[in-house]
């Protein structure tokens, strides 16, 4: 960091610009490709009158995910996962995500439905798994709102807003909202996701350096859960309900 500004020209608590393009793909339910700085995650939600053999007859629903980076997503080709042989950081994000956004709906409500949320990290720079959870969260609810304009559901299901954001210690320093540069040097990262009315939902965070206290955590996750529920959350409603 030079005179507190960091080598993108942010300020330490300063997020990058978010954007969402959505119906970016005409034939999945829902759609939107997220921008977050220069990462890039295309998100889709596909609806099937069917759920996993552990709901069935229960009359709920269900919501999952899956997460992959495309091989020309980073500095260097990253391998695609291949039937069995899916990488354990995949499998760890992609149930965060699906976690993360059940949150958003009463399932009951949803019926006998299955909702898989696809996230395909185009571009990675940075917090593509918290970028995953808050596009994926735009292309559920268009979804649901497609279920209900073609009379598939009675009652909107959706219970609230879900989105993430990481943040670090480099230097001494916390930094909110990570690219890679920094997320790649920082002494210890933290990835938060929480719902529209602050409830916390996703709370990881490593030291590789220095561990940290409880109070520096706590103090990081209070700066993480008022860039969730003030920043972002805020750009996703705009973006559906305009």
């Amino acid at each position: 960091m030079t005179d507190g500004k960091r080598a993108d020209g942010r300020l330490p608590l300063q997020l990058r610009d978010i954007a969402f393009e959505v119906g970016f793909q005409p034939q999945p339910h829902g759609s939107v490709l997220i921008s977050w700085g220069e990462t890039r995650v295309l998100c889709s939600a596909t609806v099937e009158n069917r759920v996993p053999y552990f709901m069935q007859g229960k009359g709920s629903g269900w919501i999952t995910a899956e997460y992959d980076m495309l091989p020309g997503s980073g500095n260097r080709r990253v391998r695609r996962d291949r039937g069995s042989l899916i990488k354990g950081r995949t499998q760890e994000i992609q149930r965060l995500v699906g976690r993360s956004l059940r949150q958003c709906v009463n399932l009951e409500r949803l019926g006998e439905k299955q909702i898989t949320i696809d996230c395909d990290v185009l571009v990675a720079d940075g917090g593509t798994r918290v970028a995953s959870v808050t596009g994926g969260a735009v292309a559920l609810r268009l979804a649901l709102l497609r279920l209900i304009a073609d009379g598939a559901l009675t009652q909107d299901p959706w219970r609230c807003w879900v989105a993430g954001v990481s943040l670090g210690i480099s230097s001494g320093v916390v930094l909110l909202d990570l690219c890679y540069e920094e997320d790649s040097s920082a002494g210890l990262d933290m990835n938060l996701v929480a719902a529209s009315d602050g409830r916390i939902i996703e709370f990881q965070a490593t030291a590789e350096g220095e561990p940290a206290s409880l109070d520096t955590l706590n103090d990081m996750a209070r700066l993480a859960l008022k860039a969730v529920t003030e920043e972002v959350i805020p750009l996703q409603e705009e973006v559906v309900e305009g």
